[in-house]
């Protein structure tokens, strides 16, 4: 689902986590990030998942959930998966006194962009995200 995803996000190139990094990952000796799967009641068929981790605000010193990826099969859209999916992330943002629940979208993914708005989401126009990557955080990296 993961090469769906990118395939999707029109990046299939860009997605080279292989299956053992995942393992790793989710279920090595500090799991640093997690995953709820969407399956169908009728079918049992694996249909969707969420991949997060925590992170941390220093304004309200309280942690939130960072989710890294949202994916419902284009066929199962619609059943109410991705909405059971984000309603999980809630109620355990809610349960452990997290103060957000937060994401990124592609600009031009607007199926999804309704969607989330459709559950009280809002934009973050003001900040720009900015990533340091390849030989700049190598560079960054080994100038100390």
């Amino acid at each position: 689902m993961i090469r769906e995803l990118a395939e999707y996000e029109r990046a299939l190139g860009s997605a080279v986590a292989t299956e053992e990094m995942l393992q790793e990952a989710l279920f090595g000796p500090a799991p640093a990030v997690f995953a709820h799967m969407a399956v169908d009641d009728a079918t049992g068929e694996t249909v969707g998942f969420a991949l997060w981790f925590l992170t941390f605000s220093t304004w309200l010193g309280r942690h939130g959930i960072y989710l890294e990826d949202l994916y419902v099969r284009p066929d199962r859209r619609g059943g109410g998966h991705g909405r059971a999916l984000l309603a999980e992330l809630a109620r355990i943002a809610v349960a452990r006194g997290y103060q957000r629940v937060e994401w990124q979208v592609l600009d031009w993914n607007e199926p999804s962009i309704g969607f989330y708005k459709s559950l009280g989401a809002f934009p973050q126009d003001e900040w720009t995200v900015y990533r340091l990557t390849g030989d700049a955080l190598t560079s960054l990296g080994m100038s100390q």
